[in-house]
């Protein structure tokens, strides 16, 4: 299993928000379920599968510690914690549906997790469990996206797939917004730094150009999309050297 596959080892990037489905806060069953059932079939073809899953959905950092009158540093404490939820119902989601996973998070919490161990990572993955990396890089000031490009380069991530929440790709302007704006099919590491695209932060970015690993941006309610990036085909935007 996994012979055929472009991108056998992989790291998925979840925003929180694609777990509030129709609601304002928290998590929604729906697309709960639904990611889950794409990282299973992913699962079944025999890729092995790390994921970091932002906490946007219960309390967003910077936006939050601002509005509640905390420093950011604190904020972005809360925020950790606050992936450590999703991390934790997206396996219970996994476990249902017999997928073997794990959640490593980067601050201590052995009553419900590992600690993260990069070597163990690595020895998980390739006994077939998915891995989920809570709590971001376990520092304050830096982002969930910079935690997947870290992440994806600690355990030799072959790819990093970006899912997006209602957006297929890398657009030059928000298409919820501007309606002329333009998809790119394929874009550099640099062009995203650049051009200040919004897609990630460009911490992320220089750090998956510095390692070589190919981002793949895509909406993950487009159903097998994972998929279809593990064979090779072209959907979304890949950003690349």
């Amino acid at each position: 299993m996994g012979e055929n596959l472009k991108y056998k080892r992989i790291l998925l990037k979840l925003s929180g928000e694609a777990l509030l489905g129709k609601q304002e806060f928290g998590i929604d069953q729906a697309p709960l379920e639904m990611i889950a059932h794409e990282i299973k079939d992913a699962y079944d073809m025999g890729a092995e599968i790390a994921i970091v899953v932002g906490g946007g959905n219960i309390f967003r950092g910077v936006k939050n510690s601002a509005k509640y009158g905390m420093d950011q540093a604190t904020g972005d404490y809360i925020g950790m914690l606050a992936t450590v939820m999703n991390a934790l119902a997206l396996q219970s989601a996994l476990r249902k549906l017999d997928v073997q996973c794990r959640v490593q998070t980067a601050i201590d919490m052995n009553k419900i997790a590992e600690p993260y161990i990069r070597f163990k990572a690595i020895r998980h993955l390739e006994k077939s469990r998915v891995v989920i990396f809570a709590a971001g890089t376990g520092n304050p000031f830096f982002t969930t996206d910079t935690a997947a490009a870290l992440r994806a380069s600690e355990i030799g991530a072959q790819a990093m797939l970006m899912a997006k929440n209602g957006v297929d790709g890398v657009y030059s302007d928000d298409p919820r917004i501007n309606p002329n704006a333009k998809k790119y099919t394929n874009i550099t590491y640099d062009d995203i730094i650049i051009k200040g695209l919004k897609v990630m932060d460009t911490a992320s970015c220089a750090l998956c150009k510095q390692n070589q690993i190919p981002i793949m941006v895509f909406d993950f309610a487009a159903k097998g999309s994972i998929i279809k990036i593990l064979k090779g085909e072209n959907i979304g935007t890949y950003v690349g050297g």
